[in-house]
């Protein structure tokens, strides 16, 4: 397991330790939702106290909870947690902002971490490693990995991308995407049309058209069938 480089983070306060402290969970899958509540409820101090399963529930939860820290998937219905990570932010500073996804963090984890976010979880790590995250992140600290964090410092003295990886062609092929050019790759990976895409991204089959002609571009791809093997690959390689 990679070996997660942490910021040091005060030490907890009264107010943090004699008081509740509210979670919110935002995943589309019930099952992932009832785990990370019965892990956290066994906490001393902390509490869940409200759920969603897309960004538009989770923005009406959020403003009737204002909750102290939000667990996100980066995949939700019809919407990317990116924005909503965003939102979570602009909306409440002082809320904490936890990813817990599927996702590589090479290809997401600087992406969640200019969208806001505090911490960054692979659910295929073990399930206290989320609890680790959430204590450090609440002592006002940073949960990333050794490497992301890494590469982020390698970037700030040399100006490279740290999203992209010269070992990996894959992670760079991401990694020169925008956010919403990865939403348009990643759908037509998983077989939705130009329409489909347009609907659940609530832009108009134009735009979806325009990005998809970046796309093969930035991708170095000649045609639209060529796009569409690609982001398949990508989708089955990444998840």
């Amino acid at each position: 397991m990679t070996k997660r480089r942490i910021t040091e983070a005060k030490p907890a306060t009264a107010s943090t330790t004699q008081r509740a402290v509210g979670v919110m969970i935002v995943d589309d899958h019930e099952l992932l939702r009832d785990g990370l509540r019965q892990l956290i409820s066994r906490q001393p101090y902390w509490k869940v106290c409200g759920e969603a399963d897309s960004e538009h529930q989770a923005r009406i939860r959020f403003r009737e909870l204002q909750p102290d820290l939000v667990i996100v998937d980066l995949t939700l219905r019809e919407s990317s947690g990116l924005d909503l990570i965003k939102w979570i932010v602009d909306q409440r500073p002082q809320t904490r902002v936890i990813v817990s996804t599927m996702h590589d963090e090479r290809d997401y984890g600087e992406r969640a971490m200019k969208a806001g976010a505090s911490g960054y979880v692979n659910k295929h790590l073990p399930a206290t490693t989320i609890l680790e995250a959430i204590d450090r992140v609440l002592r006002g600290g940073l949960f990333f990995s050794e490497e992301m964090t890494s590469r982020l410092m390698h970037s700030a003295v040399s100006g490279a991308d740290p999203r992209s990886d010269p070992g990996d062609p894959g992670r760079s092929i991401v990694g020169a995407l925008s956010n919403r050019e990865l939403q348009v790759f990643t759908l037509i990976g998983h077989g939705y049309t130009t329409h489909e895409i347009a609907k659940k991204l609530h832009i108009s089959p134009n735009t979806v058209g325009t990005h998809r002609e970046r796309l093969k571009g930035k991708l170095d791809l000649n045609s639209s069938a060529d796009l569409n093997r690609q982001a398949t690959l990508w989708v089955v390689q990444n998840g």
